[in-house]
């Protein structure tokens, strides 16, 4: 059934604060993940952007497993892979392939949030096709991030490849969404853009929002928010999954009382939103 799926809200909704910035206690750069094998998916100059692969055990190249793929988050301007490590692992455990990609950032590489738009297309593009060597099933493929990596999540649902106009787009199966900036441009009673956003993306943000860019056969998506977040607000997130399933699509939002911006990854919120993640991927049948 499609809608609007549980709605929870577990404390006072918080008004309005404005814009995006880095994660809090951003993990380390470059990674060391020794469980994961590496791939390079996308080299840009001298810059090799990779995706770490977590797989299950006894995994087989003839095996058709989900897998789900993980933007970091850090205000297009920083961050590490190693911030969904523990969520790619917590998969893996339970059968999916888990994926952590790196992407270019403004700190390390001089670059705008589209460059990174470009990057998160080309990394499910290349799994795509890489599918079968990497034991995958295509069509069960989840795109998930946290901040500016659920931004980059969403846009890969909604928002065309900046880059890639010549390439056929691959689009996610499903999204899993944390604390994810998915409302980049105004919308009127939920969001007016603050002027460092409008800067950061130098007046790109309706194409560059992916809820300015919704449309009918958007695949199931949770979202995972606190309501505490002052840097994006709560109220865009329930507008995103209001959107999805005003258009017939699947959207379960699950809203955490007193969790600030970047909440997912502390205790103990990181349990909580894990058994939601695993709850709405068991749902569709990939758990």
């Amino acid at each position: 059934m499609n809608g609007l799926r549980g709605l929870w809200v577990t404390g006072p909704l918080l008004g309005l604060c404005v814009a995006v910035s880095a994660q809090e206690g951003t993990p380390r750069y470059p990674p060391t993940l020794p469980d994961a094998s590496v791939h390079v998916y996308k080299t840009v100059g001298e810059t090799a952007l990779r995706l770490w692969v977590f797989e299950p055990d006894g995994h087989e190249t003839s095996d058709r497993r989900p897998a789900a793929v993980f933007f970091f988050g850090g205000g297009w301007r920083t961050g590490s892979p190693a911030q969904f490590e523990r969520q790619a692992k917590a998969l893996r455990d339970r059968g999916m392939v888990g994926i952590v990609a790196d992407y270019r950032v403004s700190s390390r590489h001089g670059t705008r949030p589209w460059h990174a738009v470009a990057d998160a297309h080309d990394a499910l593009r290349w799994v795509a096709s890489h599918a079968t060597e990497l034991g995958i099933d295509p069509e069960r493929m989840a795109a998930a991030g946290g901040s500016a990596g659920g931004h980059l999540a969403a846009a890969t649902a909604s928002l065309a490849d900046p880059e890639g106009q010549d390439r056929a787009p691959v689009r996610p199966n499903a999204l899993v969404l944390f604390n994810p900036a998915v409302v980049m441009a105004d919308v009127e009673g939920v969001f007016d853009a603050p002027e460092q956003l409008v800067e950061r993306f130098e007046r790109r943000l309706e194409a560059m929002s992916p809820y300015h860019h919704l449309a009918a056969g958007h695949p199931p998506t949770l979202v995972l928010h606190g309501i505490a977040d002052a840097l994006v607000p709560a109220d865009t997130a329930v507008a995103y999954c209001d959107r999805i399933a005003s258009l017939g699509g699947d959207c379960e939002i699950v809203l955490y009382g007193g969790a600030p911006h970047g909440f997912f990854n502390r205790a103990p919120h990181f349990e909580r939103t894990l058994l939601q993640m695993t709850r709405f991927l068991e749902r569709l049948g990939w758990l």
